[in-house]
């Protein structure tokens, strides 16, 4: 039995070996060079030749498969490395800092991400039949797995239709909702739950999240919001921290302050400007705010930002 269960264990890895060196050649070969691209509807590939600071942004829902290089990624307080032997997964739109750690030109750091759709995860569940633990209904949205041999062969099936553009119409839907049942049948299916109207407080946080993210520049009651949710403002607070890892006003402060940065890097305005636009009234508040969510104040950030685009122009 002992030498049946090493000589599986051998094949499962020579398996994973093979489809990552395969996943790392044609990743290599639709990137020449650095950058990110989308050469599938909704299949993003990455490749960066050194290690990147933090960069901040809002994470889709998506599963995330690294093939060479590591990453990690902060949510709230929380942070998350993966490497080719994991992947990620987000299952609600969060406002994330990501930080690639291993990159070198000998060796670049190259990614796959695969958005995923909730009306065809909800599809996938219906016809497996899938009944969520009710004590994963409100597990934390995004969480880091061990990678497997079978869920790493359907994401090379997917990679390949880069280079067999006729086949794609066919097989990507197909190809797509194996990649989501193999996540369902493993170690995060419950958390697939976030992106249908299953679960307990799922669909009420997943509401909220929403109308912070619509209109993070007003300002809104906690009160009112927990009661529009129909819950108590405690549940709603414990809830929103379980599923996103931050309270509701941390969500929406980061949400203020990425979209600022957004404005003053990429239509000039100048911080006063952003300040009021994404709904703050105290421009030295807003100052100090930044400053403690991207390490420096304002000004500083965007003249450093359009150097370093200035010397990397792609």
């Amino acid at each position: 039995m002992d030498g049946t269960n090493h000589r599986q264990t051998a094949y499962e890895e020579q398996r994973m070996l093979s489809s990552r060196m395969e996943l790392i050649e044609r990743i290599m070969r639709a990137m020449p060079t650095d950058g990110v691209c989308e050469p599938i509807q909704g299949v993003h590939l990455g490749r960066l030749s050194t290690p990147m600071e933090k960069l901040h942004s809002v994470l889709e829902p998506s599963l995330c498969i690294i093939a060479q290089g590591s990453k990690a990624i902060f949510v709230g307080d929380n942070r998350y490395q993966y490497d080719p032997f994991n992947y990620f997964l987000a299952t609600i739109e969060l406002p994330r800092v990501s930080q690639v750690l291993e990159a070198s030109k000998e060796k670049p750091y190259l990614s796959f991400r695969l958005g995923l759709d909730p009306n065809i995860v909800g599809s996938v569940l219906v016809e497996a039949g899938y009944m969520a633990p009710s004590g994963n209904a409100d597990v934390r949205a995004i969480d880091v797995s061990p990678l497997d041999a079978d869920l790493m062969e359907a994401v090379i099936r997917l990679v390949r239709l880069i280079e067999t553009p006729q086949h794609g119409r066919v097989l990507k839907p197909l190809i797509t909702r194996e990649i989501i049942y193999r996540l369902l049948m493993g170690d995060q299916g419950g958390r697939l739950c976030h992106l249908t109207v299953s679960g307990s407080y799922t669909p009420q946080i997943a509401r909220a999240i929403e109308r912070l993210r619509q209109d993070f520049d007003q300002s809104l009651r906690i009160e009112d919001l927990a009661q529009e949710m129909g819950m108590s403002v405690s549940s709603f607070h414990q809830h929103f921290k379980a599923v996103t890892a931050m309270s509701p006003l941390q969500f929406q402060k980061r949400l203020r302050l990425q979209e600022a940065r957004r404005l003053m890097l990429g239509e000039d305005l100048d911080a006063t400007s952003a300040a009021y636009r994404v709904g703050y009234n105290d421009a030295s508040y807003f100052s100090r705010e930044y400053k403690s969510l991207f390490g420096i104040p304002p000004i500083r950030d965007i003249q450093q930002l359009k150097e370093t685009m200035d010397e990397n122009p792609e």
